[in-house]
């Protein structure tokens, strides 16, 4: 029986470039909610034809980053408060799965894996750098799911861990003392490394429902 020929693995295609790149600028709001998105205004910043934008901003869509609406055009997703709920609530689902593959034999890994973001977190917290306190935030959950060794709950994650992003700005205004987030995670490390596991456990879900609470008491029901 003859070999059914598989074509070379080709490099990333420009779609995927400008996918990336496009979320990129979601995450860090160079496109605000609601924004919409042109595709030829993109196409030319881009220097590229409409084809491969029209893919990226279709990949987009189907990840939930970008919304259309027919005979309008494709926008930039508007997240309420009952959006925020529901991704913090499918964030716990999926770093707690995380969690439980870290507990059972992947501590040392995690404890390692979550040095660095840590250690970023305290010092943009001790000089008020909120942007920079939001990247390492970001790193650190990056890092936590990525040590459960589990690439499908890594893919699961990427998307929210984008949209939380979006609303992070809103997160850190509240907090009275940018020292407490960075407290929240370095409590949480130390649980992950060396703590009972039911501690671990618990900070998680604390640390996601105070995000919840801090957002709910201290905004209007759009995230802008």
């Amino acid at each position: 029986m003859p070999l059914v020929e598989i074509e070379p693995v080709s490099r990333q295609s420009t779609a995927e470039v400008i996918a990336d790149r496009l979320r990129e600028a979601i995450m860090r709001g160079s496109f605000a909610p609601g924004d919409q998105l042109g595709e030829a205004d993109l196409a030319a910043r881009f220097d590229v034809s409409r084809g491969p934008v029209r893919e990226a901003m279709q990949r987009l869509v189907s990840e939930g980053l970008l919304h259309s609406i027919r005979h309008r055009g494709i926008f930039v997703i508007e997240l309420t408060l009952d959006d925020v709920v529901d991704i913090y609530q499918a964030r716990t689902a999926i770093e707690g799965g995380a969690l439980e593959l870290i507990l059972d034999g992947r501590r040392e890994v995690a404890y390692a894996a979550l040095a660095d973001s840590v250690t970023k977190m305290c010092a943009a917290a001790e000089i008020g750098d909120a942007a920079g306190l939001s990247d390492a935030d970001q790193a650190f959950h990056v890092a936590l799911v990525d040590s459960a060794g589990s690439p499908r709950l890594a893919r699961a994650a990427r998307t929210l861990l984008i949209e939380t992003r979006m609303c992070l700005g809103a997160l850190q205004t509240i907090y009275p003392d940018l020292n407490d987030q960075a407290r929240e995670h370095v409590a949480l490390r130390t649980a992950i490394g060396t703590g009972p596991a039911t501690q671990a456990r618990t900070l998680l879900i604390e640390h996601m429902q105070d995000a919840i609470h801090r957002l709910a008491t201290d905004r209007t029901p759009t995230i802008s």
